[in-house]
């Protein structure tokens, strides 16, 4: 007689997240940081002055990081939980009609009406604000937007991703910071792209040639820019 096992299964889309707010602070922190670095220092600043710079950059942006992903996910946060108060009441004043749309949706899926019907019935039997919620909202625990988890990954990561760069302008001779710097810096967001790919479950390729392809971008701007005013100061 054979035996049915249970077993959990771990998906990538379940790190979606927190995974978000990671790459985005750490390829944040790495770009401005490396882009303020080497603007300076293209104008010609003091390794000091250049540090100093770089120091408040990572300080200002990891900041700014953690205020803009908790405000900016807390109006998700906001319109999720004002979409489950409307579909709550809608619920208690119109059941029938709240069975009816669950039941188009399941039917555009592929059922049958009659199965479909059944279906709506019995999931909302069980839980019909949490039915609605995933198959007609399309939220789900997954998906749900946590701000603080948000903000607390995306400062943690933008200043991991911001001393890199500081510590390549440590190590670099004084007159060499701006090369040093950018090549360091499109290696650090190469391994970036990496990681990030891997810890999603996607080819390396794209991702890798994605952030250094606007990483190189960001650095030549800044540098021109303070080549620029280097030259007129």
């Amino acid at each position: 007689m054979s035996r049915l096992h249970t077993h959990s299964e771990s998906h990538f889309v379940s790190r979606i997240g927190w995974m978000r707010a990671a790459v985005l602070g750490a390829n944040d922190g790495i770009v401005s940081t490396a882009s303020l670095v080497v603007g300076v220092a293209a104008a010609g600043a003091s390794k000091s002055s250049i540090l100093v710079t770089g120091l408040a950059g990572l300080v200002a942006g990891a900041m700014s990081m953690a205020a803009g992903e908790y405000v900016s996910v807390s109006s998700q946060s906001d319109t999720e939980t004002a979409d489950l108060a409307k579909e709550k009441r809608e619920l208690e004043t119109d059941p029938e009609h709240e069975v009816q749309e669950l039941t188009s949706i399941y039917v555009d899926r592929g059922l049958s009406p009659e199965l479909a019907r059944q279906v709506a019935e019995q999931l909302m039997s069980k839980d019909a604000l949490g039915a609605h919620a995933r198959d007609e909202l399309g939220i789900s625990d997954i998906t749900t937007a946590q701000p603080v988890q948000a903000a607390l990954t995306s400062a943690a990561t933008f200043a991991v991703g911001a001393v890199l760069p500081l510590l390549a302008v440590v190590a670099a001779p004084s007159d060499s910071i701006v090369p040093v710097v950018s090549i360091a810096a499109l290696v650090f967001l190469a391994a970036l792209g990496a990681a990030g790919a891997q810890a999603g479950g996607a080819s390396l390729l794209k991702p890798v040639l994605r952030v250094v392809f606007w990483g190189a971008i960001a650095l030549a701007v800044t540098a021109s820019v303070g080549a620029m005013f280097g030259a007129t100061g």
